[in-house]
């Protein structure tokens, strides 16, 4: 390959063809992004180097939260069966970090055992010693909803005199490492002690770029009274504002997630329908895993560019033979003008630089000498990635969303409400009276057929036009009673039987309730006349 070549030809003679985003995303790193990160000391800065468990594994749940926020329970509520090691009570009883996966036998690999597994994404972690492998553990099991999951429990965060014993081990640290990896963070919180410690405070610091992964959820809240869950959540918010230090808002989740019987079942349709919403979020993690690889990929280049940038300005400015002690002293306290610099001069976002106090601290132990001058073959390379090999990837992302089929999580308690007459909804709104002999609307009809006897009907029928006039009395959009039309128009001639008036203002109340329309008129809803020319 003849160096006058540009990046354009040499693309053309040799293109880069990946047969999935898995092996696109190895590729990718291992040839483009990885060489920028070695030549810079990139992993001793920021992250351990990527291997191909990273990108192969399960979507990840990391569960955070101060002790006896349910943390554990809420992994039991969701698998429906304990797994091994597990131990719940109300003082810090989880003093593990505990990865529950799926295995074909029950079982825990302890930590030393797990970070030499290849096929596990742990293997980095041995970076943190033996005081944190002692307290790593993954407990294996046969359970459904592990087949398209695993989920992370952590030690409860302490508070009081508890937190300054020394866990032996950067915690924090920990907690980061885990959360450039994982696909969801669950911060739980007790609705009875909102109080957010000083550890559980460095936490969610420590996970600030993380924000999008980041979700809420006010567990326990069946112990409270109505009027009490709005001040705390309101409490909630207030706390979280103060430390999330971004403008959207984190979503919270309401609720009570254990198996045993609500105390206060005054909100439990709120519970219910927080549940569905957040088993939803989950459930999607499957069908997004690729993406967000990606994404983290991205985020991943985007730092090491920046990196490569800051190492080599502070390697052109150390003297080549005296002084070099006070000039890394000096370029140290001068990092933020280092920053500053090369944001204007690479026209780079301030929000792609590292955390400035933390990157003054590690640069204390290193040795400028060794460090490296700018290398723009290198930079090209990446820049190359994210501008081409990037956007063949999204490519390939939305073929395997079309040709696999649905990927969701199954089994465990995301199933308990899916059939029978206990899923979210069932019974209301447009599925009221579904279980009836009688058709439901009849309930109401003599006063819809008053109304309808008004509007001059002509042969048993209104027309499109005096049926609008009475209609549009409900104040609901052109767009919502255009579709209440179409459903309740069965026979399709722009007219309204008595029946057929009657289920549209049926449909009208039921979108004033506040429930959705369905998309097609479920079967209970259809008028008695017309069912068998339905059929």
């Amino acid at each position: 390959m003849f160096s006058w070549l540009g990046s354009e030809d040499r693309r053309k003679k040799d293109p880069e063809v990946f047969q999935t985003v898995s092996d696109g995303l190895k590729k990718l790193y291992k040839t483009k992004l990885l060489p920028l990160e070695e030549y810079y000391k990139f992993h001793e800065f920021h992250s351990p180097a990527l291997e191909d468990a990273d990108f192969d594994n399960k979507p990840m749940v990391l569960l955070v939260g101060q002790y006896s926020t349910g943390k554990t329970s809420f992994i039991r509520y969701l698998l429906e069966q304990d797994f091994p090691g597990m131990r719940i009570g109300p003082e810090p009883t989880t003093d593990s970090f505990i990865a529950v996966m799926q295995g074909e036998v029950e079982g825990v690999i302890p930590g030393n055992a797990l970070v030499v597994d290849p096929k596990k994404p742990f293997r980095k972690l041995n970076a943190f010693g033996n005081a944190f492998l002692n307290r790593f553990v993954c407990a294996q099991l046969p359970n459904a909803v592990l087949e398209s999951i695993s989920v992370i429990d952590t030690p409860g965060i302490l508070s009081g005199e508890k937190q300054r014993i020394s866990r032996g081990y950067d915690f924090a640290a920990v907690l980061e490492w885990f959360a450039e990896r994982v696909d969801r963070i669950i911060l739980l919180f007790d609705a009875h002690k909102l109080d957010i410690s000083d550890e559980f405070s460095e936490v969610i610091k420590a996970l600030k770029n993380h924000e999008d992964k980041m979700r809420v959820v006010l567990n326990k809240a069946d112990q409270i009274e109505t009027q009490q869950l709005m001040r705390v959540y309101g409490a909630l918010m207030w706390s979280l504002g103060k430390i999330v230090n971004t403008p959207e808002v984190i979503r919270v989740y309401i609720g009570s997630f254990w198996s045993h019987p609500l105390l206060i079942p005054d909100n439990r349709k709120l519970f219910e329908a927080e549940e569905q919403d957040l088993f939803r979020d989950i459930q999607s993690l499957p069908r997004n895993a690729a993406l967000r690889k990606l994404n983290d990929l991205i985020k991943r280049a985007r730092l090491a560019k920046v990196h490569a940038y800051i190492i080599s300005s502070l390697k052109k400015e150390m003297p080549s033979v005296f002084g070099k002690d006070n000039k890394k002293k000096e370029l140290i306290g001068t990092l933020g003008e280092i920053y500053a610099r090369i944001e204007r001069e690479h026209q780079i976002s301030p929000g792609d630089f590292p955390n400035l106090k933390k990157m003054q601290d590690l640069l204390l132990a290193q040795d400028f000498t060794k460090f490296q001058p700018i290398k723009s073959k290198l930079l090209d390379t990446v820049d190359d990635m994210l501008a081409h090999d990037i956007a063949h990837l999204m490519v390939l992302v939305r073929q395997e969303e079309t040709q696999k089929p649905v990927q969701m999580v199954k089994g465990g308690a995301f199933e308990g409400t899916q059939n029978g007459p206990f899923g979210h909804g069932y019974g209301e709104g447009a599925g009221e009276g579904i279980d009836d002999a009688d058709w439901v609307v009849s309930r109401d009809k003599p006063m819809y057929d008053e109304i309808f006897y008004t509007l001059s009907p002509a042969n048993g029928k209104v027309t499109g036009a005096n049926a609008k006039r009475e209609m549009v009395k409900s104040k609901l959009p052109n767009t919502v009673l255009g579709k209440i039309w179409k459903l309740a128009d069965i026979d399709k001639d722009g007219m309204l039987d008595d029946e057929e008036f009657a289920l549209a203002n049926h449909l009208i109340k039921v979108k004033l309730e506040g429930h959705e329309l369905p998309n097609e008129l479920p079967c209970h809803l259809l008028p008695p006349s017309k069912r068998k020319v339905h059929e």
